[in-house]
């Protein structure tokens, strides 16, 4: 029998991968919004969890909409307004960033099982995926250049942590939670949009090591 919770993870494992070794940024958006539909569908699989309410129906298609569609929609646009298609010279090559995905997720492995949590049945192998997503996030804020790469690494920290979430927590109350960070999420999303949008303006590029040429 077909353990579709294992599947979504394994997906998500791989859009990890993928966005480490993607050079096209509208690319990295698309496998960011997929990412975003995987994480979003995780809780639904989750025994405890589910369709457990009217209130509980409505998160999660919010949040499928906004990880999914509207963040994606919007970066997109700020990627074909800067008029870049490419991350080019990051401060870490691609293969490197590969392998390092790799050694993050070797990592979450190792810490999962050292930690000896009680964590019901499936709870370890989200664990280990939400580890692995939260390095590759901040990984990714910090080994590339152009801003726009580093606000999807941004929005991949959110879902590491969201997943984490989802491993450690069996109750519903943290929905109400998680909607106010996905709100503030939203809200951070569009200030990096006009963000991206001065930079090129200012430097006809969005590459962000350009910032430190700013003089008063």
């Amino acid at each position: 029998m077909i353990n579709f919770l294992e599947v979504i993870l394994v997906l998500i494992l791989l859009t990890v991968l993928l966005s480490l070794g993607s050079t096209r940024l509208v690319a990295l958006v698309r496998i960011m919004a997929l990412q975003g539909v995987l994480v979003s569908l995780t809780p639904l699989l989750l025994k405890g969890h589910g369709l457990a309410s009217l209130g509980a129906v409505a998160f999660y298609v919010a949040m499928l909409a906004i990880k999914g569609v509207l963040i994606p929609a919007m970066l997109i646009r700020a990627v074909k307004s800067v008029s870049i298609q490419r991350e080019i010279e990051p401060f870490v090559g691609y293969h490197a960033s590969i392998l390092m995905g790799l050694i993050f997720l070797l990592s979450a492995v190792f810490m999962t099982n050292s930690l000896h949590l009680s964590l019901p049945e499936g709870r370890a192998l989200i664990l280990i995926c939400a580890v692995t997503t939260m390095a590759t996030g901040l990984f990714l804020m910090l080994a590339r250049k152009k801003a726009i790469t580093q606000v999807i690494g941004y929005l991949m920290l959110e879902n590491g942590i969201y997943l984490i979430g989802n491993a450690l927590s069996q109750h519903h109350s943290l929905y109400i939670v998680e909607f106010g960070v996905l709100l503030d999420l939203l809200v951070a999303v569009m200030v990096m949009g006009i963000i991206l949008t001065n930079i090129n303006h200012a430097f006809d590029d969005v590459d962000t090591t350009l910032l430190g040429q700013l003089k008063d």
